[in-house]
């Protein structure tokens, strides 16, 4: 068997003022995709692989649909070159945004049946906050979503699509999907699986599948993009029509039935009264989440809102990861470790956010000559703080690792995160989440809505909602 095996992947906040570009992406051609370690799950099974084209993100923004529209070329090129193959696996994200295209996704994948014809399999894993379209479901055989929030199943989830295509191979059974809406949009702040309910829905899924149903799936969806599509959707790949029916039908009026239930499992309010709460708590380290800024769920990473409260604090020992601002970092290396230097921190990508003026101390730089991937390590008073010339999180021991920092030793860590990652979530004492401003904020209900459905909560209290499974059409043919 040969399969082939490409994809995109990424997020986009449709708030975001800042386009993605090509450099914003890594990418993965031929060779570079079997070779690397997101895809390392491909080496355990014996079948041949034809590497396409991989393009994946930190999400943020609309992409480019220039940017786009060139990537699609360079797959569908290499997707043509490939021929002969017996399969199409792609591993998507399912919440990308292009300018002008309302369905990125369901575009992708319609391109590609249409490279490779009707008969063809069609398998993919999604983020579980990816929007599922009745178009992408009418293009695709096979799907399956991540099951924990953090995401820390993402190589199982992907060798779980791989290995029912497989097994649809092997064996001449062919599977198909339902997908069952569901009128509920909630932010993933609200639905970690670490929490309740979402621990148990997720928890439900493996006991769903069986005689007739392969895969079961529970999509929270994406709130951030104001698109027709947004919504939260059971989804389920199997053989036996009425069986998946029933499945999704159950997984769809649970996640209905709980929507009262979900809230934040960190302690949530505005900024002031987290900083309130950091100052007295004589535990460390507190690790404050910035929310309405956080790179990981579509936003900019630009905003100095935090750091202009903690310095009309006067905060001492407080380590602040990070501040996308390019042009302040090479101010910093132009002036060189250990000089002072006035800093204009802020809104570097998005005019809108909040800008600090202020003296600061340059303690290390790191990034060579790369531009893009250059860092500055800064002090002002009793603050230190990441300067980054690129848009990224800081949610791993390593991004501190590098620069020397120990973040178990801050009093206080700020980081933009919505709920923390998993290796910053058992360090937090305790975990706050500020309800900031920015274009992936927490208040849900006072989004811009032009263009979800009106019928879907929180955006109308008065939803109502039955269950209703939608078949695709090719496993109606």
């Amino acid at each position: 068997m040969r399969i082939a095996v490409g994809g995109i992947h990424t997020e986009c906040s449709t708030s975001s003022p800042v386009l993605m570009q090509a450099e914003d992406f890594r990418v993965l051609r031929g060779a570079e995709l079997t070779e690397s370690d997101y895809f390392a799950f491909l080496r355990h099974h014996p079948v041949e692989i034809a590497p396409l084209f991989h393009a994946r993100a930190v999400p943020g923004g609309p992409v480019s649909r220039a940017v786009y529209e060139a990537f699609r070329a360079g797959f569908l090129a290499r997707l043509e070159a490939a021929k002969p193959f017996d399969a199409v696996y792609l591993a998507m994200h399912g919440a990308m945004k292009v300018e002008g295209l309302w369905d990125a996704e369901g575009d992708w994948f319609q391109a590609v049946r249409q490279a490779v014809g009707p008969d063809m399999l069609i398998a993919t894993s999604y983020d579980l906050h990816g929007n599922v379209s009745a178009k992408v479901v009418d293009q695709i055989d096979i799907f399956a979503a991540y099951r924990t929030a953090p995401h820390i199943d993402t190589p199982e989830t992907m060798e779980a699509a791989f290995a029912m295509l497989l097994r649809a191979l092997q064996t001449g059974v062919r599977p198909g999907v339902l997908r069952v809406p569901v009128p509920l949009l909630l932010p993933g702040e609200r639905t970690s699986t670490g929490d309740e309910p979402a621990r148990s829905l997720y928890a439900a899924l493996p006991a769903r599948e069986g005689a007739g149903i392969w895969r079961a799936d529970l999509m929270i969806g994406y709130v951030w993009a104001d698109e027709p599509r947004a919504t939260a959707c059971a989804m389920v790949t199997g053989t036996d029509a009425v069986a998946m029916a029933a499945a999704g039908t159950q997984i769809a009026g649970d996640f209905w039935a709980a929507r009262d239930r979900f809230h934040s499992g960190a302690k949530t309010g505005p900024l002031e009264e987290m900083l309130d709460i950091a100052a007295v708590v004589g535990t460390q380290p507190v690790i404050l989440a910035d929310s309405g800024d956080n790179p990981t769920g579509g936003g900019v990473g630009d905003r100095a809102d935090v750091l202009a409260a903690l310095i009309a604090r006067g905060w001492q020992g407080a380590l602040v990861a990070g501040i996308t601002d390019r042009p302040a970092v090479e101010a910093c290396f132009k002036a060189g470790t250990g000089a002072r230097l006035p800093l204009r921190i802020g809104a570097s990508l998005d005019p809108a956010g909040a800008v600090v003026a202020t003296m600061a101390e340059v303690v290390l730089l790191d990034g060579g000559d790369d531009p893009g991937a250059r860092q500055a390590v800064v002090r002002i008073g009793g603050i230190t703080l990441v300067l980054a010339a690129r848009r990224r999180p800081y949610h791993t021991l390593a991004d501190f690792d590098r620069l020397g920092l120990d973040p178990r030793a801050a009093g206080l860590l700020v980081v933009k995160s919505g709920y923390l990652s998993p290796e910053l979530a058992p360090l937090a004492r305790p975990n706050l989440m500020a309800l900031t401003d920015g274009v992936v904020s927490q208040d849900i209900a006072a989004l811009a809505n032009h263009h979800r459905s009106l019928r879907v909560l929180p955006f109308d209290p008065g939803a109502d909602y039955q269950p209703v499974p939608e078949i695709s059409q090719r496993f109606r043919c």
